[in-house]
């Protein structure tokens, strides 16, 4: 499966939004540096779509606007 995901690092809060069938907007607390924020989208999308984050891989990681494969 490929998801679509719009992160926005250094937010005061953390929520996630399902805009389409495979889009989400994800704000986290984390900043961009180091993969931080990067490792919290994959343990945010795991817990939203009840996968393992070993099955995540992000095909963009230097985007905001991250193409995530999870695999089946």
């Amino acid at each position: 499966m490929i998801i679509k995901v719009k992160v926005k690092p250094n937010s005061l809060k953390e929520r996630i939004e399902k805009f389409g069938e495979n889009e989400y907007k994800i704000d986290v607390k984390e900043p961009a540096e180091n993969n931080k924020a990067n490792m919290r989208v994959v343990n945010l999308i795991s817990k939203e779509l009840n996968v393992s984050y070993r099955d995540i891989k992000i095909k963009n990681p230097n985007s905001r606007e991250k193409i995530i494969e999870i695999a089946d």
